[in-house]
């Protein structure tokens, strides 16, 4: 099985080539440029692995949470990718990525969400896969999901920007975390995989980012609507 990945939910612009277990990955730092990195990173990646995209099973894409621009270029490319090509897609949680990607069977995810605010979910690793002990959510660090237990490893930027709250709030449950952790291809692949061999892929067409915050970018006349309403207060 051939499963092409794709994230750009954070800083990093990242592509993974996933076959029969094996993955190639490219992860460059982006800033603000992953639409204009994203499609030659992924053309590189083809043609060193000698394939082309019609010989893949599938698409998978980090579909967030993240940030709201960056979620919508690895959705909007994955679901067109699909659509000339014929081919399943599958949106993974960015927050899952991290976890699997973690080395960890029981992992708490946090990303910096900016605005004093954290994407936070925990996860454990059974026979059958990972299992949400906690659901993708948004919260103030201080007010992170408690879990039960301990063994619980940290990984994401949440645990570099909150790192003293977030270890005062699991306390006597964290075996170490990685604030430098970020979501990767590779494991997007991975997870994506076992999506597509279950037969879980979707048609491109539904392909959806995965929000957890109300919307945060407007447009210039939704910028100049609010205005007006607010005058009209």
């Amino acid at each position: 099985m051939n499963i092409i990945a794709l994230d750009t939910s954070t800083e990093y612009c990242s592509v993974a080539l996933w076959r029969d277990g094996v993955a190639i990955a490219r992860n460059e730092l982006a800033g603000q440029k992953h639409s204009e990195m994203l499609m030659p990173m992924l053309k590189d990646l083809l043609k060193e692995a000698e394939i082309v995209l019609s010989h893949c099973d599938g698409i998978a894409f980090g579909s967030g949470p993240g940030s709201f621009t960056g979620v919508r270029i690895a959705c909007g490319v994955a679901q067109g990718l699909a659509l000339g090509a014929c081919l399943p897609v599958a949106g993974i949680s960015t927050l899952l990525a991290l976890a699997e990607g973690s080395g960890h069977a029981r992992v708490i995810a946090a990303q910096d969400a900016r605005m004093g605010e954290i994407y936070c979910a925990a996860y454990e690793k059974q026979a059958e896969g990972w299992v949400a002990v906690i659901e993708p959510c948004l919260c103030r660090p201080g007010d992170a999901p408690t879990v039960s237990c301990g063994n619980w490893f940290g990984a994401g930027s949440g645990f570099a920007a909150f790192s003293e709250v977030l270890q005062e709030r699991y306390a006597g449950q964290l075996i170490g975390m990685n604030g430098n952790a970020v979501p990767r291809a590779e494991h997007i692949a991975a997870l994506g995989a076992s999506q597509f061999s279950s037969g879980l892929g979707e048609d491109a067409a539904l392909a959806r980012p995965f929000y957890l915050r109300d919307k945060v970018a407007f447009k210039t006349a939704e910028r100049e609507q609010m205005a007006i309403d607010k005058l009209g207060k």
